[in-house]
């Protein structure tokens, strides 16, 4: 996983938890002092390792910190690839574009970078479908990044999914809906 998801967990943990929190929780990880570098690629399994230690510190579900996280994360995200993004688009044009415009900039710039596959498929003018397949299986994560794209934006979205690998499926479809707002 790239290093910068690492960077920005720990901003989460420090916001959410306060800055005493990320090595409470490196050390309950088992991993005291460790250092993550933005540009460099870590194992999954030191992510899941800290995603699952944080929903045993604070009693929240894994899959609810995934979908705060990745909340959390979409504002920086928007910042880091801003200049991939045409000014006219808003959530449901970010998200039906990003594998094709930032993932495959990600790729090429960091060859090690393995971000999910995202097959998206706009059924309408507020409504795409992700179909979201990665053996790290944090689609929770996705989901989060939609909401606070949504918010970023000053939409409000439906989050629904009619299949989830969590659940046994062999990928997850997620479907973001516009809802109607105060814009």
């Amino acid at each position: 996983m790239h290093g910068i998801i690492f960077s920005e967990l720990k901003k989460y943990v420090d916001d959410r938890l306060g800055g005493a929190a990320w090595g409470a929780l490196l050390e309950k990880a088992g991993m005291p002092g460790r250092i993550f570098m933005s540009m460099q690629e870590y194992p999954d399994a030191d992510a899941a390792k800290l995603v699952s230690t944080a929903s045993a510190i604070t009693g929240q579900p894994a899959q609810a910190i995934l979908e705060d996280f990745g909340e959390f994360i979409a504002p920086d995200l928007l910042k880091m690839y801003a200049s991939l993004i045409p000014k006219k688009w808003l959530t449901l044009d970010v998200i039906e574009h990003t594998e094709e415009t930032i993932h495959t900039v990600v790729r090429r710039r960091n060859p090690g970078a393995r971000p999910p596959e995202l097959r998206c498929q706009r059924l309408g003018p507020d409504e795409v479908v992700i179909v979201y397949s990665s053996p790290r299986k944090m689609c929770g994560v996705a989901k989060g990044i939609a909401r606070g794209m949504a918010r970023h934006f000053n939409e409000t979205v439906a989050i629904g999914e009619s299949s989830c690998m969590l659940a046994g499926a062999k990928e997850c479809r997620i479907s973001v809906q516009r809802q109607p707002s105060n814009r």
